[in-house]
């Protein structure tokens, strides 16, 4: 049985969530070599730097939250939420276990927990965006009831057939 526990990122934990993010645009990197333009308009690498340093901004409570999945006392994956313009409506962003700790439950940990906690804040739906070469996470989110949804922002419509936008009430 793992030790595997999640609770909302500390100051202190920030690196390692930075260095998790980090592993997640690679692997987006990785699995999108065809689709240099996406890559280039969603993570080009000043740009998403500039993310990832406002992350405790951009996901502060109580609006919003960044969780981490801790497993034998280190750190191995994140989540984090924040509300969009629709009442009611938070997205689920940058979702990365580390290869060292996927088939533990972590990634589902860290889903159901980030929907507990958005419920709590009082949100009612859920969506997220995720690519079609992400196929490991398209599968969870089914597994967990995901539906496919509209997009629910303005995505270039070149990009459209690479993406999958999917929603869960809450």
């Amino acid at each position: 049985m793992t030790n595997l526990k999640i609770h909302s990122a500390q100051l202190s934990e920030m690196e390692d969530v930075s260095s998790l993010c980090w592993a997640y645009r690679d692997l987006l990197i990785e699995r999108a070599t065809d689709l240099p333009d996406m890559v280039e308009a969603y993570y080009a690498k000043d740009s998403y730097a500039a993310l990832i340093a406002d992350l405790p901004r951009i996901h502060a409570r109580p609006t919003g939250d960044i969780l981490v999945a801790v497993l034998n006392d280190q750190i191995v994956g994140c989540a984090m939420y924040y509300p969009l313009a629709e009442p009611g409506t938070t997205e689920i962003k940058r979702v990365y276990v580390d290869p060292s700790a996927r088939g533990t439950g972590a990634g589902r940990a860290l889903i159901q927990d980030t929907m507990a906690r958005a419920k709590a804040d009082g949100y009612t739906r859920l969506v997220l965006d995720t690519m079609s070469g992400l196929t490991e996470a398209i599968a969870l989110y089914d597994r967990l009831g995901f539906q496919p949804c509209a997009p629910y922002y303005d995505a270039k419509p070149a990009f459209l057939p690479y993406l999958r936008f999917f929603d869960h009430p809450l």
